[in-house]
């Protein structure tokens, strides 16, 4: 079984084949997060979408403590490995797919902009397409619309998509996303941290139900979806 916890922002916990993933660890300064670095001490992988403080803020640190496997474009994994002494990195770029112990992750593009707190190259954006047992499961992370998401989501089963407006697709953007995508299940994710990307989570679900054949599934933050 796979198991998606929304850890808050855009933060998550994926439980499958015995493994502990955790995508864009923002947690330490994350106000709507609970959950500490110390709580995924345990976790196999790491995964980075791009490298804004509110993706990469508790990456090295919990890396450092678990001995996960970082994932990430090359510039940013190149940068954890010289920066912080992370010694498990797999850097990757856009198209690219490696198979790891609980599934096949492929790096898909992102429409975002992209840097590092230090200023070093970051590399471009990126979202994930991730084959986990007998699901696959997109998480477009930050970014705004585009067409060709129908071609890399590649039939997903469970599209996770931001949904905050202001530094990615709002609620009508997404919904052409979903149109495009056709997942049987989408979450939404990137809403309601802070103010300036608060929107009305119902709507949205409402406008889901509505105008596409998808499931909208809202979780409360450390709620799960088992798969």
């Amino acid at each position: 079984m796979t198991k998606l916890t929304w850890l808050g922002h855009s933060t998550w916990l994926i439980e499958t084949a015995g493994h502990r993933v955790l995508l864009d660890p923002f947690l330490t300064d994350n106000p709507s997060a609970t959950k500490l670095p110390d709580d995924f001490n345990d976790c196999s992988h790491v995964l980075i979408s791009h490298g804004h403080f509110d993706h990469i803020a508790d990456a090295a640190s919990i890396t450092s403590s678990s001995g996960a496997t970082l994932v990430a474009v090359f510039e940013i994994a190149q940068w954890f490995s010289e920066k912080h002494q992370i010694q498990n990195t797999i850097g990757m770029n856009i198209g690219g797919e490696v198979e790891l112990p609980f599934g096949s992750v492929k790096m898909v593009p992102a429409i975002h902009s992209n840097s590092l707190p230090d200023g070093s190259p970051a590399g471009i954006a990126a979202g994930f397409l991730l084959t986990l047992e007998s699901h696959r499961v997109y998480f477009a992370c930050d970014t705004a619309y585009f067409e060709d998401m129908a071609y890399y989501s590649q039939n997903a089963d469970v599209a996770i998509l931001p949904i905050g407006n202001l530094f990615t697709m709002g609620i009508d953007d997404s919904i052409r996303a979903i149109q495009s995508i056709s997942p049987k299940k989408v979450l939404p994710t990137h809403y309601n941290t802070w103010a300036p990307i608060e929107v009305d989570v119902h709507e949205w679900s409402e406008k889901v139900r509505a105008e596409t054949d998808a499931k909208p599934v809202v979780l409360r933050v450390n709620e799960s979806l088992d798969l």
